[in-house]
């Protein structure tokens, strides 16, 4: 979907395809005709925006038979969607029965992250629209914080080098401009957009990918956004107000980490802050991906209110601050009472992002 922001500029909304268990190039195919094209169907839009996720094995097999890249273009038009970013984020295995920190993994410091963001940007190059010039992948902060040593940061820098040089060869090469950008979260080297701003290097073609629910997880108001902002995934938290945790339970599932937070402390996973280690007389905000347009029954809530400040500080000026936007609730095969069918939640989700753009001005094309 696309939108024209009061300056001139076109926005695109997408929506990440990570929420779907798909690791072969058949299960890409079969998830394109399917979920996508239904949720397309359901909003009644001619072209849906899909924020694409490719495993590292289905990265592979694209580059290994030019032929398969052709197929997958022709696919999306042929299907009225498109693709203007990735979430390079997960390696593989996202959907698996337990994923925990195994999605961190590999992170800066190894080669095959840099190989497999490159590869990326490869495809993703040969997938934008005739009429676009630009794409954008988001990748993980540098690295979960255990392990970290200078010898870890110094590859982590060689790499990140490595990764700008071969992004301007892309350009050249290919006359597609693909910028990568860095999503803070609870619990990484680089958890907020302040220690983006003083971790990562300031060069050309790289940037941010902001996530609203982990800015709102790290009590981010507002976040500080010196570098670039490549990417937004609009997203929220799941929050608790004090004495009320106790209807935090049903969301302590064992598949995904669900950092949470409260004004003096921090866990890595919500068993963790219910089993007592966060204090019950202050909010937490648990990164636990909701539905953008979900009422919760009380007493639990999310930080739609936050996305809503963060949609405007970025796209409500005179100036469009980002160009992309990407729904990413990856969380509804775990949902307490999600729905059975996921499409019609994503669906709700990109309409109330549209309303939202919408009411900051920008014109749906």
């Amino acid at each position: 979907m696309r939108f024209r922001h009061p300056d001139g500029s076109t926005v695109h909304l997408a929506y990440c395809t990570n929420v779907h268990p798909a690791e072969t190039l058949t299960g890409i195919h079969d998830q394109l005709a399917g979920a996508c094209s239904r949720v397309r169907s359901l909003l009644g839009v001619d072209r849906l925006g899909l924020g694409l996720w490719l495993s590292r094995d289905v990265a592979s097999a694209l580059l290994a038979d030019p032929s398969e890249l052709v197929r997958l273009r022709a696919a999306l038009e042929r299907l009225g969607l498109e693709v203007v970013t990735l979430n390079g984020f997960p390696y593989r295995g996202f959907q698996q029965e337990v994923v925990k920190y195994r999605v961190y993994e590999p992170d800066w410091a190894s080669p095959s992250r840099l190989r497999y963001t490159l590869d990326l940007a490869e495809i993703l190059a040969q997938l934008l629209p005739a009429d676009v010039a630009e794409g954008t992948i988001s990748t993980l902060p540098l690295a979960w914080r255990t392990d970290w040593t200078p010898t870890k940061a110094e590859a982590v820098s060689r790499n990140i080098a490595t990764l700008c040089d071969e992004l301007h060869t892309l350009s050249s090469r290919s006359g597609k401009t693909i910028r990568v950008g860095f999503e803070p979260e609870p619990g990484c080297i680089v958890e907020t957009t302040p220690q983006a701003t003083a971790l990562l290097p300031h060069l050309d073609l790289l940037g941010l990918c902001l996530d609203a629910c982990h800015a709102a997880v790290g009590f981010e108001d507002p976040p500080d956004l010196t570098l670039p902002i490549v990417k937004l995934q609009a997203s929220c938290a799941l929050e608790a107000a004090p004495y009320t945790q106790s209807a935090l339970a049903a969301y302590d599932e064992h598949r995904f980490l669900h950092q949470t937070r409260s004004a003096s402390g921090f866990t890595d996973d919500l068993g963790e802050a219910m089993g007592g280690a966060l204090p019950p007389g202050e909010t937490w905000r648990v990164h636990f991906h909701m539905p953008l347009h979900a009422e919760l029954p009380p007493p639990l809530t999310t930080t739609a209110p936050y996305l809503r400040g963060l949609l405007r500080t970025l796209l409500g000026g005179d100036t469009a601050l980002t160009r992309h936007v990407e729904v990413e609730t990856y969380t509804w095969t775990v949902m307490p009472g999600g729905p059975s069918d996921a499409a019609e939640g994503i669906a709700a989700e990109l309409d109330w992002t549209r309303g939202r753009l919408a009411e900051l001005g920008l014109k749906e094309l």
